[in-house]
């Protein structure tokens, strides 16, 4: 065990995706690829666009891309969400956690989701 956070992680429709997966890498101060396709709540009418990066984009600080496609741990905006929010199947967690968490971190470490 590396560490333990608050997360905010899956719903009904994205669930966290149990297992052991792999972190790839880290990208810091992401860009946000919004793809409408992957997202169930998107709206009718969205296109695929690039977000700018910065600590107030969907994914924070920081991307730790996971070896479950489409699926990291990331950072948010909104720290008051953790732990009381569910998402899009991701693992989120406070700006200040996620950047943490990315020091601790290389790639191939292995990341285990359990219930």
């Amino acid at each position: 065990l590396i560490a333990q956070f608050s997360a905010a992680r899956g719903s009904e429709h994205d669930p966290l995706p149990l297992g052991t997966w792999k972190i790839n890498g880290a990208d810091y101060n992401p860009k946000f690829h919004y793809n409408p396709d992957l997202f169930w709540d998107a709206k009718k009418g969205d296109e695929k666009e690039m977000l700018p990066p910065g600590p107030n984009g969907p994914v924070g600080v920081v991307w730790l891309d996971l070896s479950k496609e489409h699926y990291g741990i990331h950072g948010t905006p909104h720290p008051e969400t953790i732990g009381r929010t569910e998402g899009h199947g991701c693992i989120r967690l406070t700006n200040w956690d996620a950047a943490r968490l990315a020091q601790m971190v290389k790639p191939g470490t292995k990341a285990v989701f359990q219930a």
